[in-house]
């Protein structure tokens, strides 16, 4: 799913790529849809061809960190879907193998690009809430049916449940808007009949200035709330998940349609200020475009011409602190 929704779509419309293979173990299915892929049997096929420069891992979660450093080791730029490693020691092990073979190694934190997102993080340094006081961001589903793929169910299975899977998305986005946070506590439980993993979070993330950012997600949430709520001196903003990317590209739309990332209608957010006057004004703010691209423009430099990539190894080590805590 991740390599045929989140990356092939990428790499084959953006010029700057040229997608040349794929592992392919057991069913041999991207042909279909890209004619010209080289399907290797395994990934020591696939890093022994020398036209590779950038290797994508996006394999499950316990895999990662091997397969990184492993491409890391052939020669290979690499760009390894959420999460990257398994802990922050990790992290800082695969940083170091990326300088050792003059390398780059880089995280797929696409959810920086959803349109819902940019709103937020739009209002936010707009200055418009004023100093901040409480921000909530929440990934919600509602899944209470255990994951069909079972290395994803079982608690033998190390970097595992909503913790890796979810979690990393809501913790960039804090890091992304804030920084690392002076401290914070997290709660975990399990909620689904059955399940081995957690399937519940809350993170409270503690800010100069007393701001408190609150990360929550859960898979019994039927009603979704919103998204993001950030309250401030001078107003409240809320904003529901609606970013449309993930469901238009598993439909086959291409990031170069013109409607690709736009959000529907009715989808706006929620800007509640207070005048001087004690009076509340009600704004209804639509959200930027969302695009996925953007992420891949930024391997391009990064690779191409030594840019700084946006999510760095400092904001990875952060984020590893919380996630493994």
């Amino acid at each position: 799913m991740s390599g045929r929704i989140f990356h092939a779509p990428f790499l084959s419309t953006n010029p700057q790529f040229k997608l040349k293979a794929v592992v392919e173990r057991h069913q041999k299915k991207m042909a279909a849809a890209y004619p010209d892929i080289v399907s290797y049997n395994s990934v020591d096929e696939l890093l022994n061809d020398s036209e590779i420069e950038l290797v994508i891992v996006n394999t499950p979660n316990f895999t990662h960190f091997d397969f990184a450093k492993q491409a890391l080791r052939a020669g290979k730029h690499v760009l390894i879907e959420k999460p990257a490693a398994g802990n922050a020691a990790q992290i800082k092990e695969l940083y170091e193998v990326a300088r050792e073979n003059n390398r780059k190694v880089m995280a797929y934190q696409n959810r920086r690009w959803d349109s819902d997102f940019l709103s937020v993080k739009a209002i936010i340094e707009s200055g418009r809430l004023g100093k901040l006081a409480e921000v909530n961001l929440r990934y919600d589903r509602y899944k209470p049916e255990l994951s069909v793929k079972p290395f994803k169910e079982t608690k033998d299975t190390p970097i595992n449940g909503i913790v890796y899977e979810l979690c990393p998305h809501l913790t960039d986005q804090a890091i992304h808007l804030f920084g690392r946070p002076l401290l914070f506590d997290k709660f975990i439980t399990i909620q689904r009949e059955n399940s081995e993993v957690p399937d519940y979070v809350n993170y409270r993330l503690t800010y100069p200035g007393g701001l408190v950012v609150n990360l929550t997600s859960g898979l019994l949430i039927a009603d979704p709330l919103p998204a993001f709520t950030v309250h401030g001196a001078l107003g409240s903003y809320s904003k529901y998940r609606v970013d449309v990317q993930e469901a238009q590209l598993d439909k086959g739309m291409l990031p170069t349609d013109d409607a690709y990332g736009i959000e529907p209608p009715a989808s706006e957010g929620r800007l509640v200020t207070v005048g001087a006057d004690g009076e509340k004004s009600i704004e209804f703010i639509p959200s930027l475009k969302g695009d996925y691209s953007n992420l891949f423009y930024a391997v391009y430099h990064a690779i191409r011409n030594n840019t700084l990539y946006p999510i760095t190894e400092e904001h990875l080590t952060w984020q590893m602190e919380m996630l493994e805590a």
